[in-house]
């Protein structure tokens, strides 16, 4: 925790910016408030959240539920960081890595509430698909988490499934 706020670490996420480059925040759940301090220390770089936040699917999952197991935050606090990260206007989130984080029973419903919140969050322009393989294979399979994530977001308008896939991706890391 505040490792990315030290001085040295700052200056180089602000360089990366002056070079017209991104910079990919892979954070903690706890950490997500180091996220958006960041993002106000560097408002010229654009920070791209990994893995909706690593958020850990089981906060969602029936066998959390039971107790079986247990999540590594808590989806409040979670939830609330992931908003303040998204009011940043600097910042985009990738759609990606809660795949590898689910138990042997898990369901699209057990993403469906991380995935929307990121995406309501974030809105259509500032989000990004990552598939995340092949650490995605702790979980499932690639084609796996593709339908699950498709079958999510299947009652969102084409445009923005458009944006999630790929058209974001082309224009923020400058793909041809």
């Amino acid at each position: 925790a505040g490792y990315c706020l030290a001085d040295e670490y700052v200056r180089s996420v602000q360089l990366l910016g002056e070079m017209g480059l991104s910079f990919d925040m892979c954070l903690r759940p706890n950490d997500l408030a180091d996220g958006a301090k960041l993002a106000d220390k560097c408002p010229n770089t654009r920070l791209i959240l990994d893995h909706c936040g690593n958020a850990d699917p089981k906060a969602w999952m029936a066998a959390a539920r039971r107790g079986d197991q247990k999540p590594d935050h808590e989806v409040e606090t979670w939830k609330k960081s992931i908003a303040e990260i998204a009011q940043r206007k600097n910042t985009l989130c990738k759609i990606s890595g809660i795949i590898a984080r689910v138990t042997k029973e898990w369901s699209v419903d057990d993403l469906a509430p991380i995935v929307n919140h990121c995406l309501d969050s974030f809105g259509p322009d500032r989000v990004i698909f990552g598939s995340d393989w092949p650490v995605c294979l702790l979980g499932a399979p690639l084609k796996e988490w593709t339908t699950a994530l498709r079958q999510i977001v299947a009652n969102r308008p084409v445009e923005e499934q458009a944006k999630l896939f790929s058209a974001n991706a082309e224009k923020y890391y400058r793909l041809a």
